[in-house]
């Protein structure tokens, strides 16, 4: 069992490697950060409501590049591999096609990790100054760990893929002790990235099992129409009778049954600040985590199945 998870570890971690090199993801995350920045902008003009505005919109921020990312990454690491090759001599080594087709989901995963803790934190910190931190302390904070990190990148070349793991961690608690000032709205935004990892830890499993026996392009196209109809699984199973009858409704019941309930991890903003009456938030956090997990095993098994079967010929 040690030497599964230690091949696994091994995959996972070059996949990991491979992402963060990428420039679309850095492309995506200066887009992320500029989405924060916005945030910001709007609720300059929104008066008492800036704090509930910046909160709102940078949920949506983190969860709509999360899912960017998912899509992007999933589509196209497995078919990097095939492209350049360097596939055949990794599974000619002892290594089962289950255990590497894993270690690249959980490569990507840790990456989405990453991607969110950073957006997250960054988002964190403005909250800080918004909740009454000095302006300069808060840029400070965050340009401060950039400056440190790209230092100790430039003198530690070969740690330059695992730095920004620690760097997004670093952000992410200095923007959660900064950002204590805006209580509900702090419980909001780590809720939220709580929820988008759960959701995107589902997409990207889904890429698996597209990406397992398709091109990146259709695995993009069919990752993204699932992603979609899982949004809207909750309107599927209650359309009304009136409007589209007895048969469209049955359909979307049973459509709403087999595809995961992405709405879940969005639920409203009184759930999530913990003004609601109902679940308590850590108990819905952690029903939202069985779910994704439940759904994960699964599309990993049939992404398994798919990929120990195609040839590579």
């Amino acid at each position: 069992m040690t030497v599964v998870l230690s091949r696994i570890a091994v995959v996972a971690f070059n996949s990991y490697r491979e992402a963060v090199r990428a420039r679309v993801l850095h492309g995506l995350l200066a887009l992320a950060l500029g989405a924060g920045a916005y945030a910001l902008i709007v609720g300059a003009f929104s008066g008492r409501a800036q704090l509930r505005v910046v909160s709102d919109l940078g949920a949506a921020s983190i969860s709509l590049f999360g899912i960017i990312v998912a899509v992007v990454l999933g589509a196209t690491s497995l078919y990097r591999e095939l492209e350049l090759k360097t596939i055949f001599p990794i599974l000619a080594r002892p290594i089962h096609r289950t255990e590497y087709l894993v270690g690249k989901y959980l490569g990507i995963l840790l990456t989405l990790i990453v991607f969110v803790a950073a957006n997250t934190g960054a988002l964190l910190l403005a909250l800080g100054q918004l909740a009454g931190h000095e302006a300069l302390l808060c840029i400070g904070v965050g340009l401060g760990s950039v400056a440190v990190f790209a230092l100790l990148a430039w003198k530690l070349p070969r740690q330059r893929t695992t730095l920004p793991i620690a760097w997004a961690a670093v952000l992410a608690l200095a923007g959660y002790s900064l950002s204590a000032g805006a209580p509900d709205d702090r419980r909001l935004l780590v809720s939220s990235a709580l929820l988008t990892l759960c959701e995107v830890g589902v997409v990207t499993a889904m890429a698996t099992v597209f990406a397992a026996f398709s091109s990146p392009f259709l695995t993009a196209v069919l990752t993204f129409g699932l992603f979609v109809v899982g949004r809207s699984a909750d309107t599927l199973a209650n359309l009304p009778v009136r409007l589209f009858g007895e048969g469209v409704r049955a359909t979307g019941q049973f459509v709403a049954r087999f595809v995961p309930n992405l709405m879940l991890y969005v639920p409203e903003r009184p759930l999530l600040t913990g003004e609601a009456g109902g679940m308590p938030l850590p108990l819905y956090l952690l029903q939202s985590g069985a779910h994704a997990g439940a759904w994960i095993v699964g599309l990993l098994a049939v992404a398994s199945v798919l990929f120990r079967r195609r040839d590579f010929v």
